[in-house]
């Protein structure tokens, strides 16, 4: 195939800003965490998200100003976040990304800790293949009980 027949080469930062929602993968990994953090108390603090996530509590004020900005979160007194119905409903979907990945990398390379590998490839899966890896390994489970 010649360049003029397929003329969509992107650089991974432009196939990023293709993405309907616009978010960078630092801004994923943010409302991920804070979605994560937030499923027993609705809520999550400045200082916790920083602590989770290694960076300063003032980085981490700033990304959730992104966030906000976004109407992804809201962001109270006292450093309480929030994600809004939106943030929970991307939160929800990067929550799943990262376990299936999470899953699907334990399984192919045979350990129980594969974190890192996940945190480095889990922005650039779409929707479609998280759902054929979780079919995937939904039928693999399947065959270990037969």
């Amino acid at each position: 195939m010649s360049m003029e027949e397929h003329p969509d080469f992107y650089t991974q930062k432009g196939y990023q800003m293709r993405r309907q929602e616009h978010l960078t993968g630092a801004m994923e990994d943010y409302l991920e965490m804070i979605c994560r953090l937030a499923q027993s108390a609705g809520y999550v603090r400045t200082g916790d998200l920083a602590q989770q996530l290694h960076v300063r509590p003032p980085s981490a004020s700033k990304m959730v100003g992104h966030l906000r900005e976004r109407g992804l979160v809201s962001f109270e007194r006292y450093g309480l976040i929030r994600p809004t119905a939106a943030g929970w409903q991307i939160g929800r979907r990067l929550l799943r990304r990262h376990e299936v990945l999470l899953r699907f990398f334990q399984r192919v390379n045979g350990t129980e800790d594969e974190l890192e590998l996940v945190e480095q490839v889990e922005h650039a899966i779409d929707e479609r293949t998280v759902d054929n890896l979780e079919a995937w390994l939904g039928r693999m489970d399947d065959a270990d009980q037969a």
